[in-house]
């Protein structure tokens, strides 16, 4: 569980804070719950940055990079990362990129849910390979918001899989009579 001042970028300690330990998004009652947690739990958020856009510097853009190791858990039948895996990866990597933009913005994290997710796989990780998933915002807007994600095989200097992310915050619930 790395501090908030240990994650690289130039993001305040007060936006790092949320991503320090990520168990926290994982738990119900202490205990690791919900689709895919175990590998959840294992992601450490290495870097987080606030950047003017180079494409139209009066916007921003968010980096959010992290890392862990292939394990058996996230294996295919096959030996390599699971297609399934990899979405999640790109889904809630993707996710805390957008959620870190809030918390800069706001103050605090705005949950958002998933619109739409394309993704392309390039090549395979393996038990033990370390990836690393970098996720940059590209368009952070009132009610949608969306991010690019390529995951990194770092022991083998390959793309592994590439995606981009809708959300948008959901419509209220209607009132029942």
């Amino acid at each position: 569980m790395a501090k908030a001042s240990e994650i690289a970028g130039n993001a305040s300690d007060d936006v790092k804070a949320a991503f320090r330990d990520l168990s926290m998004w994982f738990s119900r009652d202490g205990q690791p719950r919900g689709f895919a947690a175990s590998v959840g739990a294992r992601i450490s958020v290495d870097e987080v940055s606030i950047l003017k856009k180079a494409e139209e510097p009066t916007r921003e853009e968010v980096k959010l990079v992290c890392s862990l190791d292939v394990t058996e858990d996230m294996l295919n039948g096959a030996g390599s990362m699971h297609g399934g895996c990899s979405a999640y990866l790109i889904d809630f990597c993707s996710s805390m990129a957008l959620s870190a933009h809030s918390a800069h913005v706001y103050g605090s994290p705005v949950f958002m849910v998933s619109q739409a997710l394309n993704i392309v796989y390039h090549s395979p990780a393996v038990l033990g390979d370390k990836i690393r998933v970098v996720n940059t915002s590209i368009a952070l807007g009132a009610r949608a918001s969306s991010a690019r994600t390529e995951i990194w095989n770092d022991t083998h200097h390959r793309l592994v899989a590439s995606g981009v992310h809708i959300k948008m915050q959901p419509s209220a619930p209607k009132t029942k009579l």
